[in-house]
């Protein structure tokens, strides 16, 4: 391994940990509070990777900045809430796009592919479509923490049916939140996904098992889905 960090846990290495396991992309969340990771990460898993960097971000002009700098594959603009532990919801985009158009434009112009993290509604895709961004992705954690049964059911709809107007609508369609090995067959029913953002589980999975190994298992699941 690589002497590509200096303090632990390092991210870089878990990063190639986790593409040795098959991952196709890493996911890295810099938050405004700077709680998580650091720029410096970043930066790092920019230089260092050997797949694809999904920059994760609020609207902050300093992260914008370094995304600008950095221009990684994609940039996810998510809302953020100093008090959550994690991204508990979409954006509304449809109350906020004059706030977001000028962030699209700016990463655009540096040449990074922009996506919006949405709530599956309908409304909220056809706001997105009309901010001219490359993606969306579904915030899945209502589908994630229902019952089987009736609820789970009706998530699934809503989920099938924007990511069946997102790719109508010229949008690549990605996902994300609360996905796991148990819960992922359940979403194989959703037409046009691309790309699956998968975080918590895999690193608690590791805890047992290894990144490497926990990627691998994911990957085996996911290798069923047909869409």
């Amino acid at each position: 391994m690589p002497d590509v960090c200096h303090s632990e846990p390092c991210v870089v290495e878990a990063a190639l940990a986790a593409e040795e396991g098959g991952a196709e992309g890493i996911t890295a969340h810099l938050r405004e509070d700077r709680r998580h990771i650091q720029d410096s990460d970043v930066v790092a898993l920019r230089e260092q990777i050997g797949t694809r960097l999904n920059f994760e971000l609020g609207n902050s002009p300093d992260i914008i900045a370094l995304a600008v700098s950095l221009c990684p594959y994609s940039a996810c603009i998510v809302p953020e809430n100093r008090e959550e532990l994690t991204t508990e919801g979409g954006l509304d985009v449809r109350s906020k796009s004059d706030e977001l158009a000028p962030v699209i434009s700016c990463l655009q112009e540096a040449g990074v592919r922009v996506s919006l993290f949405v709530d599956p509604s309908l409304r909220q895709i056809e706001a997105a479509a009309q901010c001219g961004v490359e993606m969306i992705e579904l915030h899945t954690g209502n589908y994630a923490n229902s019952l089987p049964g009736e609820d789970r059911e009706n998530e699934i709809d809503r989920l099938r049916q924007c990511a069946q107007l997102a790719n109508q609508s010229g949008l690549q369609v990605n996902a994300g939140h609360g996905i796991t090995t148990e819960n992922l067959p359940g979403l194989f029913s959703v037409p046009h996904l691309k790309e699956l953002n998968v975080g918590h589980h895999l690193v608690s999975r590791s805890l047992q098992t290894g990144i490497c190994s926990a990627v691998m298992e994911m990957r085996s699941v996911m290798r069923d889905y047909t869409g």
